[in-house]
């Protein structure tokens, strides 16, 4: 494992499933246990599953400039936030490319959580509150554990009565187990889940009492690396695996547009001025690849880095791939010219197989996310 500077509360616990906790953002994170991870997946998309995604950057910004400091620095209208909602965003350079997303929760009138990744979005903010009157706390007390799926709401409802009501993308404060929580109806898997911040004292009790009073739910502790599969059927980027960071242009500089990510929806129509805003609208049209979606022949999944082909032509290039055994499809998320971002164009996979397949839309599963907004 690398040097981590981060601890997690659960760092016995992962142990203990067989996970070598391999570091992530700077925290030892369960990539695998000795379980199966067709079983943590088969738990998300039918019954439920309990993650520990506490490495992710969980950082408050309190203040009467906190507002205005997120309203520049990410495409959304924080205006539009009030105590109890929150938002998906993302973040550009002043070259209007993607180097972040997050999560945005406003918790008070001057105070939001924002949640992030690997990328550089944190450092940025740091650096753009020198000078304003807001606090920047990072906050690794705050551990979050992710219940996903279609059973987490009924499992959840036996202890927290009101929950079936907490609508998507909005948060409350609460108690479970007796511990003081906050329960957001969030999460990285295209299913109906919530996320469970909890002090680190209280993530251990939490944890466990989960999972043995929801083994009758089927609930299980799942991996981290559960979250590739699902992403996958579910057109959930991760940065920066799918980006030019990793897969490089020929002749330009690392960096990717909201347009060629399919990501240009984070910009709110209401929103004004922000970084990177002026070269993200240039850009428009001049998108160099797609991220698009590819539907394989055979059982076999696909790898990181497996190039796609039209004859003698390469087209594009897989960035993450998964065989569904609930759908008997093997798919993928790709980067692919943009002339073949389009339903249906014969190609082939080449690299660690050699398979026909065909372009396809994204997302695979529930393109109309029905699941993860369902009501009651």
């Amino acid at each position: 494992m690398a040097n981590s500077w981060r601890i997690s509360a659960l760092a016995t616990h992962h142990r203990q499933l067989g996970s070598k906790l391999e570091d992530w953002n700077g925290m030892g994170t369960a990539w695998t246990y000795d379980s199966d991870i067709t079983d943590h997946y088969m738990a998300i998309r039918t019954k439920a599953g309990l993650m520990d995604v506490s490495g992710l950057k969980k950082v408050h910004y309190v203040g009467p400039h906190a507002e205005s400091l997120l309203e520049y620095a990410t495409t959304r209208d924080i205006s539009k936030l009030y105590p109890g909602k929150s938002v998906y965003a993302t973040m550009l350079n002043e070259q209007g490319k993607f180097v972040d997303d997050c999560v945005i929760y406003r918790t008070g009138p001057n105070a939001f959580m924002v949640v992030h990744g690997t990328g550089i979005g944190h450092e940025m903010l740091v650096r753009s509150a020198l000078g304003r009157q807001v606090a920047v706390l990072f906050d690794d007390d705050l551990h979050d554990l992710s219940l996903q799926g279609p059973l987490a709401v009924d499992f959840l409802a036996e202890y927290m009565p009101g929950i079936r009501d907490l609508p998507y993308f909005h948060h409350i404060q609460t108690k479970l187990f007796g511990a003081p929580v906050m329960i957001s109806r969030t999460g990285y898997t295209g299913e109906r889940g919530y996320e469970i911040f909890c002090k680190a004292a209280d993530a251990p009790m939490i944890w466990e009492t989960i999972l043995e009073k929801g083994a009758s739910y089927g609930i299980i502790p799942c991996s981290f690396t559960t979250l590739d599969w699902l992403r996958t059927e579910s057109y959930l980027l991760f940065f920066p695996y799918d980006n030019s960071e990793y897969f490089p242009f020929e002749n330009d500089n690392c960096g990717d547009t909201l347009w060629e990510l399919g990501l240009d929806f984070t910009v709110s129509p209401t929103k004004g001025e922000f970084r990177g805003c002026y070269e993200h609208r240039r850009l428009q049209g001049k998108e160099r690849f797609k991220i698009f979606g590819v539907l394989l022949e055979g059982h076999q999944a696909s790898q990181m880095g497996d190039t796609l082909w039209d004859g003698d032509k390469r087209i594009g290039v897989i960035t993450c791939g998964m065989y569904s055994p609930l759908s008997g499809k093997s798919v993928a998320i790709a980067r692919v010219d943009v002339d073949y971002a389009v339903q249906g164009k014969t190609i082939q996979v080449k690299g660690s197989l050699e398979v026909d397949a065909i372009t396809h839309t994204l997302p695979f599963d529930d393109p109309q996310k029905l699941k993860r907004t369902a009501k009651g």
